[in-house]
């Protein structure tokens, strides 16, 4: 919605500056988007032409000598056919932006002749499409001053973003109702037209719709003897500075109670009609040649304005260019109708019709102004056209019933937090045009004719706020609830999160994977059961729901790898099925490394592999990323037990099953069987993991210990290296857990570091070398205490695994 500021002032009475009423506007909903200052005008100033002589190279050129204020004339080369010595204009120097021809001027050089800027068409100034010649003031306009405060076009505009619900905005005269209600000023109030009529309307006007519902109202009347001119130019300028081509005084007189009073108008010439006026449904296949010069196909759908030449106007949305008014019209009807907001939305979305008619119409125009609004353009069409005005008809309209809504005032404190006083809030419902009646806590409000969008209570508290300030609400934190303080993700929410995160920071990407895969593959990874193949495949090659998240991150790595992305570190956390019931689908993190995409580095760059890094990635980046998640979710790591073997998919020696007890299975990890890739056609070094989530025990309600507050110990750490043979059978991990176990209190770390086989250790043998790392707590230790580990370590050693300290 588009107004400039002497426009909203002949609504207003105020004296507040542009940037204040810019802001209240904002401050009650109004939300400014653009504000023009018309700064772009102030570079023009008013000039005379001292001499105009013939150019000397160029028979329609004259070269200008211009007085522009300054004592120092200035020298123009112009080809305006009026450009004469005497004449009065409007000048722009060099550097002058011009918007009419979209310019900026520089000193030219025009035929040999420099030009040291221009004097300006209307055209040029985007005052009018006139450009036969350049402007021509009165002798009396002051040289040297500003041009457009002269002609009147510095006058601001101001651009409103309404939101639907506010058709009363959509007119002038309804904004400036709001910021008079907020305190920026008074209404004005405009009298009550007065013109004498003679005779009645002669044509006749019918409604036959089945719905009345589609034309609430209809009023019509002749004007007789009207001289259609051009508009006067402060109403010329007005259009023009909200974007529209003034047509004539008729036409424009139209669009201007449309923005002026939010009442869309129309006029058609009384001799092009032919018969009563009808407004009825369209029949199918009718056409109309629109105002737009483009022909539009109805439908029943369309409610129209016919005679018995056929259809002249599309109801509420455009008029038919037969009747429509031009310089000839004599005698003229004016239209004031309601219309169905639904019916006007769907007609102008159907074929594509966007007016500013329509606009009002779908949002609901005020319906009590149906007849004044008629008085308004009648009064208008006599001070500009002249002519003698007929009785009006009005046909269909059964009056306004207002809405009542009971309002305490306590709402305005419970929604809002605001501390409103009763007498405020009543001030600011009348001021904005609402009827309160009845005294106390409670009151019934009539809700005016031009606000369709009020309906209950919280709406008169959204008007009490916005006009009270919403900036005198005081932010305050929301109340605290037991509820809000408890825990609102359930525990696979929470874990499938955290797996998320742990898996992403050990440098993996995230990838979503179709759940449904081909029978070969489902039976690949052990599922292919009945239940589980789909009805109605998208695909021949999801024919099954997936048992296992690692074919569809499989095929995503070797995708890639085709790519020339070979270096892949992917996951999933999703769903697997087992069946087709609810227990049977599983929580699953799941994850894929290929190439030498390992924690440490991707790559053959030296600096990788000086770091152990670019080499291929093998069981233990699986390991180290599945032990990963666990940790994530929050299970005690000390209980987490590593045993050999895998399902089939997995290299059977490079592969593991982690449990937690000898029953609990949390996931598998390793590198996968070459018969497996030979089937999924993928190739490379590919390692992954499987992390059941769902399978791990939920957390204690109340934990029996809390975590230790930190303790460093002041004493020096001792690492000691122990070799012990054992059977190749033996799994390295229990010599690990015998020798921490040999004393807990002192012994704060065990690693393996090498594994030796040889003929000289005898049949069946190797050597597991592990580092002790011997943390002293309470004081340093002696050689004795020393002694006594040491022995307490062999011994668990030799009794858990068999082994004998190697000498």
């Amino acid at each position: 919605m588009k107004f400039t500021l002497s426009w909203l002032k002949e609504h207003l009475a105020t004296d507040a500056s542009l940037s204040e009423i810019c802001e209240r506007l904002t401050s009650i909903g109004l939300e400014v988007e653009d504000v023009d200052d018309k700064a772009s005008y102030r570079p023009f100033v008013i000039a005379r032409v001292v001499a105009a002589e013939k150019h000397p190279n160029a028979d329609k050129l004259k070269v200008l000598s211009v007085d522009t204020g300054t004592g120092k004339p200035v020298q123009v080369v112009c080809g305006a056919p009026n450009a004469r010595t005497g004449l009065v204009g409007a000048f722009a120097a060099p550097g002058t932006y011009v918007p009419g021809i979209d310019v900026t001027l520089a000193v030219g050089n025009i035929r040999g002749v420099e030009s040291h800027g221009m004097m300006c068409s209307e055209k040029e100034l985007d005052m009018s499409d006139n450009h036969d010649g350049i402007i021509d003031l009165p002798g009396d306009a002051l040289v040297g001053t500003s041009f457009a405060a002269y002609a009147g076009i510095d006058d601001p505009v101001i651009e409103i973003n309404l939101t639907p619900n506010r058709p009363d905005c959509t007119s002038v005269h309804g904004i400036a109702r709001d910021l008079a209600a907020s305190g920026l000023g008074t209404l004005k109030s405009r009298p009550t037209p007065k013109f004498n009529v003679e005779g009645e309307t002669p044509v006749g006007l019918v409604l036959d719709l089945d719905d009345d519902r589609l034309c609430p109202g209809f009023a019509l009347r002749l004007v007789r003897g009207v001289k259609n001119r051009p508009s006067p130019r402060w109403m010329q300028q007005r259009l023009i500075a909200i974007g529209l081509r003034p047509i004539n005084a008729l036409v424009d007189i139209t669009n201007y109670m449309t923005f002026d009073q939010g009442r869309p108008m129309h006029v058609f010439d009384a001799a092009k009609v032919k018969g009563n006026l009808v407004v009825r449904r369209a029949r199918e296949g009718e056409t109309v040649l629109a105002l737009d010069q483009r022909e539009y196909i109805l439908s029943p759908a369309n409610v129209v304005i016919a005679d018995d030449n056929g259809v002249e106007s599309i109801g509420g949305v455009m008029g038919g260019e037969h009747s429509g008014c031009d310089e000839n019209t004599v005698d003229m009807l004016i239209e004031s109708a309601l219309w169905d907001p639904i019916n006007i939305a769907r007609t102008g979305r159907t074929l594509g019709i966007i007016t500013d008619a329509r606009y009002r119409f779908e949002r609901g125009v005020d319906p009590e102004y149906m007849v004044p609004g008629l008085e308004r353009t009648t009064e208008l069409v006599l001070e500009l056209c002249g002519g003698t005005p007929a009785a009006a008809k009005v046909v269909g309209y059964k009056g306004f019933e207002p809405k009542v809504v009971d309002f305490p005032f306590s709402e305005v404190k419970r929604l809002t937090g605001l501390d409103v006083s009763p007498e405020e809030s009543v001030d600011i419902l009348t001021k904005l045009g609402f009827s309160v009646s009845g005294t106390g806590e409670q009151v019934s409000v009539k809700v005016p004719s031009w606000r369709p969008d009020v309906d209950g209570k919280a709406d008169l508290v959204e008007e009490i706020m916005r006009i009270h300030g919403v900036d005198n609400i005081k932010p305050a934190p929301l109340e605290s609830h037991s509820v809000v303080n408890g825990k609102i993700l359930t525990t696979l929410q929470i874990r499938t999160r955290t797996a998320k995160r742990a898996l992403a920071a050990r440098g993996m990407l995230e990838a979503v994977t179709w759940s449904f895969i081909s029978e070969e593959q489902a039976k690949l990874f052990g599922g292919g059961s009945p239940v589980l193949k789909l009805a109605n495949p998208i695909a021949s090659d999801m024919s099954d729901m997936r048992p296992s998240l690692l074919p569809g991150l499989l095929s995503a790595a070797q995708r890639n790898a085709d790519k020339g992305f070979g270096d892949v570190a992917i996951f999933e956390v999703s769903g697997t099925y087992e069946g087709d019931t609810p227990e049977s689908q599983r929580r699953v993190a799941g994850g894929v490394r290929r190439g030498t995409a390992s924690l440490s580095g991707a790559g053959r760059m030296w600096s990788n592999a000086a770091k152990g890094g670019g080499k291929p990635v093998d069981v233990f980046d699986a390991k180290a990323d599945a032990l990963a998640v666990i940790e994530a979710c929050g299970l005690p790591m000390g209980n987490v037990q590593i045993e050999k073997g895998a399902p089939s998919w997995y290299h059977p020696g490079r592969s593991g099953t982690i449990k937690m007890g000898p029953k609990m299975v949390l996931g598998y990890f390793g590198e996968f069987h070459p018969k497996t890739l030979e089937a999924m056609d993928v190739s490379g070094a590919l390692c992954g993991f499987e992390i059941f989530i769902d399978a791990m025990p939920e957390p204690k309600k109340k934990a029996t210990r809390t975590k230790p507050a930190l303790e460093l110990s002041p004493f020096q750490a001792v690492r000691r290296d122990f070799a012990f043979v054992v059977d190749k059978a033996v799994e390295a991990g229990a010599l690990v857990k015998a020798a921490a176990s040999a004393d807990r209190k002192l012994v704060s770390g065990v690693n393996v570091f090498d594994v030796f086989e040889g003929a000289s250790l005898g049949e069946g043998k190797k050597s597991v070398a592990i580092e002790v790392v011997i943390q002293p707590v309470e004081r340093t230790l002696t050689d004795e205490d020393f002694e006594a580990l040491t022995a307490r370590i062999v011994a668990n050693v030799t009794k858990t695994t068999g082994g004998v300290l190697r000498a």
